[in-house]
């Protein structure tokens, strides 16, 4: 996909005409790919890259920290020196406050479509626990299936807690562990016990089935949604 950098409202040629024309580049190619039901990672690069605009229209010497994987300390250091350049000049930084008003409207009817999307996908979803859940169902298997689609994916996941500088949130790790083709010989609870045989390490593992009845793109859409949703599910049952 189409990327813009970190700082592009303010490198290089500050020149309205310009930011605008590689600004509706960007959105062009984020839309082509909302339009095909692909979220990710257009709908996370599309939020970034809004709070950033945001953030140096508060503050516009410290760039938005919630999302420290985006961001160095070298990023930062270089918006701040840019600003001291810029702050002095008049028509510079009116130039800047154009193009950052003129990106976050246009921005946020795609940020709607992106949420509208991730909303629908959401409301196709179905969660069912396999077998009985142990007390502490932070790990163990999730059972994926896509729409009609006759193959399942199994991942094992992994609910982690980090803390940001306000709140603690709740994140997930999954690896991909097998993939099986939808049987009556092979029944979730079936799967589940061979899983428990084969894999020693987790000898009393939560295992959910999660399923969708509508197919949607699985690396792009469906998997990142799911790995969510399934967050969401265990931390409200917990």
């Amino acid at each position: 996909m189409k990327s813009l950098g970190v700082n592009w409202f303010i490198e290089g040629a500050i020149d309205f005409e310009y930011k605008k024309y590689v600004l509706l580049d960007y959105l062009q190619e984020i839309n082509r790919h909302f339009d095909k039901s692909r979220l990710y990672p257009n709908l996370t690069d599309l939020i970034f890259h809004y709070n950033n605009l945001l953030s140096f229209k508060k503050d516009k010497s410290v760039l938005q920290q919630a999302f420290p994987q985006r961001l160095t300390q070298a990023d930062i250091e270089a918006v701040k020196l840019t600003y001291q350049k810029m702050v002095q000049d008049d028509t510079t930084m009116h130039e800047i406050e154009r193009i950052i008003a003129y990106a976050l409207c246009k921005m946020d009817p795609a940020l709607q479509t992106g949420r509208e999307i991730y909303d629908f996908v959401e409301s196709r979803l179905a969660i069912d626990p396999v077998g009985v859940v142990p007390l502490t169902p932070f790990y163990g298997y999730f059972n994926l299936r896509n729409g009609k689609e006759t193959t399942n994916w199994i991942y094992e996941y992994q609910i982690t807690i980090f803390e940001s500088q306000d709140d603690k949130y709740r994140g997930i790790n999954i690896s991909l562990v097998d993939t099986y083709e939808q049987s009556l010989a092979n029944t979730l609870e079936s799967i589940k016990q061979k899983l428990i045989k084969k894999r020693k390490h987790l000898p009393n593992p939560a295992m959910y089935y999660v399923h969708s009845d509508i197919t949607f793109p699985l690396e792009q859409t469906l998997l990142p949604v799911a790995k969510r949703s399934l967050v969401k599910y265990i931390s409200n049952a917990a």
